[in-house]
């Protein structure tokens, strides 16, 4: 087990070992992130440890002859050490085969995804989206893919912004992306000046896998700028993406949405179902859900994902909570 993580090796497992279609898996070469690995084994478990507790992120991104072994290594490592392990934004395929390792796994939310060939923003339900573009067009707002280094103090200003704005809210990790660090020459970066100022932006990530394309991850505004900044960079960086030819547009994981009966696995926990519905409805305190998918649904996605977490052992409210610790939450 490694104490931190570097990008080469986990880069080259989440590109070759994408049997669990984890669209956010590339969020696992965060600044920060440890690695466990085994000796005569192709794959990597990537988590942070909070605590007495272990935080895995998804599930092995591992060759399929060597997944059930790693995952069986990682957990016993786990377990000598007494420490609390919970997975989070496990997909199905991780989510059934932790449950049969005795894990209480329940559904913690989903991801959203559009298919870009098919997308068009014509019609009269994206009549709303089309003039926040426009406004924000009209206001001057320019856009445009920029290399991240030539932009660390816009960048800065507006996180330091948005942050304020949030009541001086911590930079969220772990299940959030980055700008910066070993890997941010795999991500793009999408701009919005007004007047030469940097006003707003986007980053995106790299979605491996059958369903390829790229994640519309990390994104901050000014919060005194124009309406329909977000929307307006979303939409150019779209249209790049469409003659570039690629098919997916992915949205990330979103906790306490997407949720439905018929997405959770045998042996799951219904209070712990009960939870992540009340957090849906009462718990923009802790996460903004409802806001966050608001914007998703803006673009009115093709695809859900149920996502999952998974206990060892029975569902913990306390091992819950240190996911978000993990992410700096508090």
């Amino acid at each position: 087990m490694s104490p931190t993580a570097t990008a080469d090796p986990i880069l080259a497992a989440v590109r070759q070992h994408t049997l669990a279609e984890n669209p956010s898996s590339f969020l696992t070469l965060n600044s920060g992130n440890s690695v466990f690995t085994a000796p005569g084994l192709d794959g990597v478990i990537v988590y942070r440890r909070t605590g007495r507790h272990v935080v895995q992120f998804g599930g092995p991104f591992a060759a399929p002859d060597d997944y059930e072994t790693l995952a069986e290594r990682f957990i016993d490592h786990v377990r000598e050490q007494d420490l609390s392990l919970v997975g989070v934004q496990l997909q199905r395929h991780d989510a059934e085969r932790y449950a049969r390792r005795g894990f209480t796994v329940n559904q913690v939310g989903a991801s959203w995804a559009v298919r870009i060939p098919d997308h068009t923003l014509r019609g009269s339900r994206f009549m709303q989206l089309r003039n926040k573009i426009s406004r924000a067009l009209r206001n001057g707002l320019q856009i445009s893919e920029v290399p991240a280094e030539d932009w660390a103090d816009g960048i800065r200003t507006i996180d330091g912004a948005w942050l304020a704005s949030k009541g001086g809210a911590s930079q969220l990790e772990f299940l959030v992306g980055q700008i910066g660090g070993e890997a941010q020459a795999q991500r793009r970066l999408f701009v919005g000046t007004i007047d030469g100022a940097p006003v707003a932006y986007i980053s995106y990530s790299p979605v491996y896998g059958s369903r390829a394309g790229w994640m519309h991850d990390l994104s901050r505004r000014l919060p005194e700028g124009s309406p329909g900044l977000m929307e307006a960079i979303n939409a150019h960086a779209t249209e790049v993406f469409r003659s570039e030819g690629v098919e997916w547009l992915h949205f990330g994981f979103t906790p306490f949405t997407g949720l439905d009966a018929t997405h959770e696995i045998e042996g799951y926990s219904p209070a712990f179902q009960w939870l992540m519905h009340a957090l849906w409805a009462e718990g923009a305190a802790l996460y903004p859900a409802q806001t966050q998918l608001n914007y998703k649904q803006k673009w009115a996605p093709d695809l859900t994902i149920p996502e999952y977490v998974a206990f060892d052992g029975q569902a913990s409210l306390a091992s819950f909570a240190h996911i978000f610790r993990a992410c700096g939450a508090f």
